[in-house]
């Protein structure tokens, strides 16, 4: 995983139907004005991208991204229907790890990760966050659909990683989660259904 990324992140956006481009740059406006508040100060904010529109299955867009001095933070799209120009949105997006490493600029791994930044490889320490996540809310391992994602994502733990334990990982990554909304798998149930589908 490169800085920057993680597999699951909290998504903070703004998606809604618009009447005009008055509206569009009022939500602009808007967000720039929430960044100003969280301490990214206006004048090392910067809007880039370009004005020729994409298209994909019937919808067009015009995609800006916004940065706060070399950090890309998010997007702000611009979309309508190839058929009915006239009808319009906006989707509005960023991470909120990203917003805290923008704003803290403390290293990557430390500010994701904790105290477990140095104890097992940067692709482990997030399929146990993202795992931790989807068994949280109940998805266990399966073949296909949505339990095939989580085996997929259970597979990229690093066999000696799961022989040392990852309950103590698991614990802080169901913490952060249930910051954010009531997960329905206690921890240590989701510590056994990982650890058991990493021995498979």
């Amino acid at each position: 995983m490169a800085e920057g990324f993680l597999t699951s992140f909290v998504n903070v956006s703004r998606v809604q139907p618009i009447k005009d481009l008055d509206e569009y740059g009022a939500i602009l406006d808007g967000w720039l004005t929430v960044l100003s508040r969280l301490g990214f100060h206006a004048r090392h904010l910067s809007i880039y991208g370009t004005l020729i529109p994409w298209r994909r299955n019937g919808v067009e867009g015009l995609t800006l991204r916004f940065r706060h001095l070399d950090l890309t933070l998010g997007d702000i799209v611009l979309l309508w229907n190839t058929d009915h120009p006239d009808r319009l949105a906006v989707d509005l997006g960023t991470g909120l790890e990203r917003l805290a490493w923008a704003r803290t600029r403390k290293h990557w791994y430390d500010l994701v990760y904790g105290r477990f930044a140095q104890s097992a490889p940067p692709t482990t320490l997030d399929a146990i966050r993202t795992a931790t996540l989807l068994l949280g809310h109940g998805i266990t391992p399966a073949a296909r659909g949505a339990g095939g994602i989580t085996r997929r994502v259970i597979g990229a733990i690093a066999p000696n990683d799961a022989r040392m334990g990852v309950s103590a990982m698991v614990r802080a990554a169901f913490d952060y989660w249930s910051l954010f909304g009531e997960l329905r798998v206690p921890w240590p149930t989701v510590t056994c259904l990982m650890e058991d589908e990493a021995r498979r």
